[in-house]
């Protein structure tokens, strides 16, 4: 390929040794302390061409469709719906899935715009790489192996007595299904099987697993609809007596309406895992959006639906916990509609184990694309074009832990891994607007062949098909932004350099602000949601707390909302597609739901994911770290990176 125009510093950068600096330690791009926390990568998706390091792009609407509505709607919205209007919504149950679905959509919106700008495989990790840096990604791609591993175990566990009430008890499975206990650990076998199944399922191809998924999806729908159409009927014939109640309609108060939402919250998660499968899906800038919009909504209409004839056929202190959809059809004399729930239990299952499989393989290959795992993971098989080796890695873990141990008292932690994804991508949000990441980092390939200091001299570099081209920076029309122009111009008009100096400053004083508004916008949060969630506290410092919070948040929102955003974010990633409504405001609202509910979770939740993060931080540290790379990385304005999209 021909060099640049002038200079001795053009034409094509080779493995040139003379072009690296005399001394390793000289160079001004090696991170070898804590910057590497901070280190970003460039928007990634399009950076190769090559097809052994490409998913099959075969995902379209309908696919996303299925494959976010399966993960979503669990077999626990066949319980939730007892268990919350017993203990704190009443028949107030509807509106708690209302709101509920609306603090889901918050993250849903920040979700949309990031798969958008950045469609490639990794969701939240890849976000936080890009946006934040590789400490925070690590953590996030880390803490969602536990979501995803932990979530998959819980969900195959609970076939086997779902799968018993068919044939009158869990009991009367056969052997090779039913539960055993060998040297006093109560064994899973349906529960690995199950696994394994799936685990072939995924290996196929995507869109073998996704048509698979849109039925057993569509036979959950059907039996949920099937709740909303007799139970409809129950209840007109009857009169509704769940909503003849002498204490009203919201007997636990807004409190209890609240605190019901803050549960049926977790009801919602699963559409993140369409943004796993980003860089599969045929058209992700329209298609991506449109499949999580259409999942949230279809979610929510179910939940809302099912949930107001349940809570209106019985009085809801009369629903059974444990059966509740089931034990309102018993009384009035509809026995056999159990087998229809079950059906819809059983069906949302394995609906929600391929939704729990599915995703981790694919941040697993997006981690191992970036060093930070093993090469082993990022294979794609050149058949089916799926990472296989995650996958079949992936199942076997979680067949393993399914079989031997009932994880359902870890529950807790699979809510951190996705609260924690939720609230680093609203801040993704906030910093791709006001503060896109200014500078790309190219790996140790392209660090073998420019010279860093090179930048200083008035070269760039251009990254065409995995080749790097040096250009002096006089080139005006490569560059093509109006305040770089040729420096011989610059000279002869003062006044025109004075004019770009002047910006340059305005503009880093405008970046400095925002950076400490939303690192303020943070700590108020985390001040406000501690305090408001510490009811052991006395109620002056409680108040006093909550007030330093508000302040700290809305002085800092203030300050966001008449700053102006960058004008680079136009240009960031991938463009077209959704964009974020309403920000700053939706973002930080997301930010906030997310922190509250994060505290809440418990002590001994976070005292376990402590555990699990510390591992995490010794497996970066000792491998990551050095694997990682840009380990030795050449910092690019991103106005002097050549866009390869």
């Amino acid at each position: 390929m021909g060099g640049g125009s002038g200079g001795s510093g053009g034409g094509v950068a080779n493995s040139s040794s003379s072009a690296r600096p005399p001394s390793s330690s000289s160079s001004p791009s090696r991170s070898w302390g804590l910057e590497c926390l901070i280190r970003r990568k460039r928007v990634d998706s399009a950076d190769s061409k090559r097809e052994r390091s490409q998913l099959a792009k075969r995902l379209s609407v309908f696919d996303l469709v299925a494959i976010g509505v399966g993960s979503t709607i669990g077999a626990g919205v066949y319980i939730l719906v007892g268990a919350v209007a017993r203990e704190h919504t009443g028949p107030a149950l509807t509106f708690s899935f209302l709101l509920a679905g609306t603090a889901a959509a918050l993250s849903a919106f920040c979700y949309a715009e990031l798969a958008c700008r950045c469609p490639s495989a990794g969701s939240a990790y890849h976000y936080s790489y890009i946006c934040i840096g590789e400490g925070i990604a690590w953590l996030i791609g880390w803490s969602l192996i536990l979501e995803f591993t932990l979530g998959g175990a819980a969900v195959a566990r609970g076939m086997s007595p779902n799968l018993g009430s068919f044939i009158g008890g869990e009991d009367k499975l056969p052997g090779l299904l039913a539960r055993q206990t060998i040297f006093g650990v109560l064994v899973d076998p349906c529960a690995a099987i199950l696994v394994f199944i799936v685990t072939g399922l995924l290996c196929t191809g995507i869109k073998e697993s996704s048509f698979f998924q849109g039925i057993i999806t569509t036979t959950n729908i059907g039996a949920m609809l099937f709740i909303c159409l007799a139970g409809g009927y129950l209840g007109f014939k009857s009169g509704w007596p769940g909503y003849e109640l002498p204490n009203g309609y919201f007997p636990f108060g807004v409190n209890g309406l609240l605190a019901g939402s803050a549960k049926l919250f977790f009801s919602f998660v699963g559409f993140d895992c369409l943004t796993s499968t980003a860089e599969e899906v045929k058209s992700p800038q329209r298609d991506l959006p449109l499949g999580i919009a259409i999942s949230l909504a279809i979610c929510a209409m179910l939940y809302m639906l099912v949930s107001a004839v349940v809570v209106g056929l019985i009085p809801y202190y009369a629903l059974d916990p444990d059966t509740p959809i089931s034990s309102a059809f018993a009384s009035y004399g509809m026995e056999w509609a159990a087998y229809i729930i079950t059906t819809g239990t059983v069906t949302a299952l394995c609906a929600s184990l391929m939704g729990s499989i599915l995703p981790q393989p694919r941040i697993l290959m997006a981690m191992a694309r970036d060093g930070l795992l093993p090469s082993f993971f990022s294979d794609i098989n050149k058949h089916t074009r799926v990472p296989v080796k995650s996958t079949i890695v992936t199942g076997l873990f979680i067949a393993i832990l399914a079989f031997l141990m009932d994880v359902s008292q870890l529950a807790g932690m699979v809510s951190v891994g996705t609260l924690l994804a939720f609230t680093i991508v609203a801040i993704s949000i906030l910093v791709i607007r006001y503060i896109p990441p200014p500078r790309v980092s190219l790996p140790t390939s392209v660090e073998q062949s420019v010279d860093p200091v090179s930048f200083q001299f008035g070269h760039i570099v251009e990254e065409i098909d995995a080749e790097i081209i040096v250009r002096p920076v006089d080139d005006c029309s490569f560059l093509g932004q109006s305040f770089l122009c040729d420096r011989e111009n610059s000279d002869k008009n003062p006044l025109l350099e004075d004019h770009n100096v002047q910006g340059a400053s305005k503009e880093k004083r405008r970046q400095k602000i925002v950076t400490w508004s939303i690192t303020i916008i943070c700590i108020g949060v985390f001040v406000l949601s501690s305090a408001a969630s510490a009811k052991g506290l006395p109620s002056v410092p409680r108040f006093m707390l909550c007030g330093v919070g508000v302040f700290l948040l809305s002085g800092s929102l203030f300050v966001l909302t008449f700053t102006d955003q960058a004008d680079t974010r136009h240009t960031f990633g991938h463009s077209g597609g959704f964009i974020c409504p309403f920000v700053p405001y939706l973002p930080v609202a997301c930010i906030l739901v997310n922190t509250y509910l994060l505290i809440n979770l418990g002590a001994g939740t976070w005292i376990r994911v402590c555990l699990w993060l510390l591992l995490g931080v010794l497996m970066y540290v000792f491998y990551g770290r050095n694997h990682s790379l840009l380990k030795y990385v050449v910092p690019v304005p991103n106005v002097t990176a050549a866009d390869t999209r």
